[in-house]
């Protein structure tokens, strides 16, 4: 055990090697066959996906990938896009992690910024690479294609340990998103983090999830349970049909997801526990979740001693701060009360905006100190180092820590709307109070007045009633406006994209 913990840097394709040398038979089930590795099929191991994952890494190498070159991969959001990087890390190529939500002209600015990469893309991501006006044709590999290519063995080759390795981007809820570099350095800190938490899991039995690929959580949920040789069950798809049907079949002890997708299905859970019955262990993705849905799993696997692990982090520096929930606990927990770092790998102060640490109680700038910080933003260092105090990293969230030390996170910095303490309290409160809300968002409407999004449960109906009793004494709220729960706009990872509503808000 202490062994696994020792710190050590990730090479992508090492780290699968060696997993699958380790614990070769160990199962990986799917919820749809992989366009990328249609010889998997829907359930392989452990052995076979990496042989699988040598064959792409040779056809990708005839194509004339090589060590250095920058890969964007840019397709349907499957586990396969997680398995191409592990090939183009084989080679000593940095995969850029590129969501498909993207349109052509941010596709466009990624390519000015790599230098005319190579791209890697399939049938979801093709008109709009046909769209790409600066990039070499020659270098857009399409899936089809690649499967088509001879796989003749090469050597591995591996890039220097603090070189950048590996890329994925910020959400883009603000513009063009930025490129994070990670380094096999950093992102070993990162694991460290992860298998120390995945250590407390008591039998190692299979863990389902449903995480976007290109988020750099993946990499670091993925390698960490390899490396210590869980079964795995990464869903493609979130609707609650699917999720009823591959979590009740197959049972995992461990669930993962982003916390709208949580949110998303907790009518499954209120509506069908047994879905949820195997469930000892729920992990939410760096961001915020309210009681209301963590309560609805808790209690769909009551019978397990059930911990619903709440982890708050950013992109740039990891998994950061946790706080494990029971349904007990909960009884009395802040939803706000994000809790604490993990000791000796990652904290939190809260600053001014010149970075002064302010005293507990006060609110102000949530700043991160990481291990596994990551390297620049490519091509934008100064955006970066903007952000950079010392050994800290401002997150961009606004809050205040407690005598006691828990971190608790009010609102993002470009979010804060001047009438409100806290937008995200009240989203929590009205979702917790009114069941027959799937979502809640507060923006900004006109004259910076906070305006109410509210998607509907679809077996329920808008009770206006119970939200006006519920609004009473809240401060003043224009009148909600109802969308449908796929019509908010969102990032790959589902965070509500705030400033496009905002934007749209003003433009109608």
């Amino acid at each position: 055990m202490t062994e696994l913990l020792d710190y050590q840097p990730l090479n992508l394709y090492s780290n699968y090697r060696d997993a699958a040398d380790h614990t070769p038979n160990i199962a990986i089930i799917q919820d749809e066959v992989l366009s990328a590795f249609p010889e998997l099929g829907l359930e392989y191991t452990y052995q076979l996906s990496h042989e699988a994952i040598l064959n792409r890494a040779y056809q990708l190498a005839s194509l004339g990938v090589k060590a250095g070159d920058k890969i964007i991969i840019y397709k349907s959001s499957r586990f396969d896009t997680y398995l191409l990087a592990v090939a183009a890390s084989y080679l000593a190529a940095v995969p850029a992690m590129i969501s498909y939500h993207f349109p052509a002209k941010t596709i466009e600015v990624f390519v000015d910024r790599l230098e005319d990469p190579f791209i890697l893309f399939d049938e979801e991501t093709q008109e709009k690479v046909a769209l790409v006006t600066n990039s070499s044709k020659e270098k857009q590999i399409s899936i089809a294609n690649l499967l088509k290519q001879p796989a003749k063995a090469v050597p591995q080759a591996e890039l220097p340990k603090d070189q950048i390795s590996y890329m994925t981007h910020t959400s883009g809820t603000t513009g063009i998103p930025k490129l994070i570099c990670h380094s096999a350095n950093s992102m070993g800190w990162r694991t460290k983090w992860q298998k120390t938490i995945f250590t407390k899991i008591a039998e190692k039995k299979l863990v389902g999830f449903h995480i976007s690929p290109v988020h750099s959580r993946f990499n670091i949920g993925i390698s960490s349970l390899m490396a210590m040789g869980f079964p795995m069950m990464p869903l493609s798809k979130s609707n609650t049909e699917t999720v009823a049907t591959m979590i009740g079949n197959h049972q995992p002890i461990a669930v993962e997801t982003h916390p709208n997708n949580f949110v998303q299905w907790a009518s499954l859970a209120q509506e069908q526990p047994e879905v949820f019955s195997s469930v000892r262990y729920y992990h939410s993705t760096f961001d915020a979740i309210n009681n209301a849905t963590m309560a609805s799993f808790l209690k769909a696997s009551e019978k397990n001693d059930p911990i619903f692990l709440q982890v708050y982090g950013q992109s740039e520096c990891g998994p950061m701060i946790l706080k494990a929930h029971t349904l007990d606990s909960l009884k009395t927990s802040d939803a706000r009360d994000m809790g604490v770092g993990l000791e000796g790998l990652t904290e939190a102060r809260i600053a001014d905006k010149e970075g002064n640490v302010l005293p507990a109680m006060t609110d102000g700038h949530i700043q991160f100190l990481s291990k596994g910080r990551a390297l620049t933003y490519y091509k934008e260092d100064d955006r970066f180092q903007a952000t950079v105090f010392g050994p800290w990293w401002d997150s961009g969230d606004y809050g205040f820590m407690n005598e006691e030390g828990h971190l608790f996170l009010k609102d993002r910095q470009v979010d804060l709307i001047e009438t409100i303490d806290s937008s995200l309290a009240i989203e929590d409160q009205l979702l917790d109070a009114l069941d027959f809300l799937e979502e809640v968002v507060i923006v900004r409407g006109k004259e910076d007045s906070p305006q109410p999004i509210l998607a509907v449960k679809p077996s329920r109906e808008m009770n206006w009633d119970a939200w006006w009793e519920q609004v009473a004494d809240l401060p003043h709220l224009n009148k909600p406006i109802i969308m449908a729960f796929e019509e908010i706009p969102r990032t790959a990872t589902m965070k509500v994209q705030r400033l496009q509503i905002e934007k749209d808000l003003k433009e109608n």
